[in-house]
């Protein structure tokens, strides 16, 4: 009897064990929902994006309030730290900003003045680049996307 309540307690502390281990694994696991507006803050709506490739998309912001422009890259699905990165440039006034490293799930941010400017921006994810230039213009005028491989 001593050895069946022993085996029956083993059993039990295995079985939590198990629950426990996967209950607690997928919260642990888990990756918060990474937005550009998390990324850049509160204040920044998102006026364009381009994908990077099926990895992710390269996010580009703006806050009204300031004139203030920021560009975030944020992984589809984030895992292991790969090679990322986030840029802006605002060619008349060359200023530019970025971040590169590698991340487990966003590269930036990337903050310039843009207001009443064109701005060139963009990033990567692993070896897919992506970028925009001339766009998001106090009157749009160019804007030409490139994706390398």
């Amino acid at each position: 009897m001593r050895i069946a309540r022993s085996i029956a307690a083993v059993g039990a502390f295995a079985a939590l064990a198990v629950g426990g281990t996967t209950a607690f694994g997928a919260t642990a696991s888990a990756a918060p929902n990474v937005t550009p507006q998390g990324v850049c803050g509160k204040a920044y709506k998102t006026v364009n994006s381009v994908p990077v490739g099926s990895l992710g998309t390269v996010y580009l912001t703006y806050n009204s309030s300031n004139g203030m422009n920021c560009v975030a890259t944020i992984r589809a699905n984030p895992g292991s730290a790969k090679p990322m990165s986030a840029y802006i440039y605002v060619p008349a006034t060359d200023e530019w900003a970025g971040d590169d490293g590698n991340f487990t799930s966003y590269a930036g941010p990337g903050y310039v003045y843009g207001k009443g400017y064109c701005v060139s921006w963009g990033g990567s994810i692993s070896n897919v680049y992506v970028s925009v230039e001339n766009s998001n213009c106090a009157a749009l005028k160019e804007q030409r996307t490139t994706e390398i491989r």
